[in-house]
């Protein structure tokens, strides 16, 4: 919850220029069966910040 609050702060432009936020999601199949995977992020300058959940 907390890496999402600090998504949402950055993404409004509270601490200056606003950040366009990035998003994935994916589903693979392999010999474990089905997965699914979601990726949310932000970059500025040479700070990226990143959440996966699988």
């Amino acid at each position: 919850m907390a890496v999402l609050s600090l998504l949402a702060l950055a993404a409004c432009g509270a601490d200056g220029e606003p950040v366009q936020p990035t998003m994935n999601a994916g589903i693979s199949l392999g010999t474990g069966g089905v997965g699914t995977h979601v990726g949310l992020g932000l970059r500025k300058g040479p700070l990226t910040l990143g959440y996966r959940v699988r």
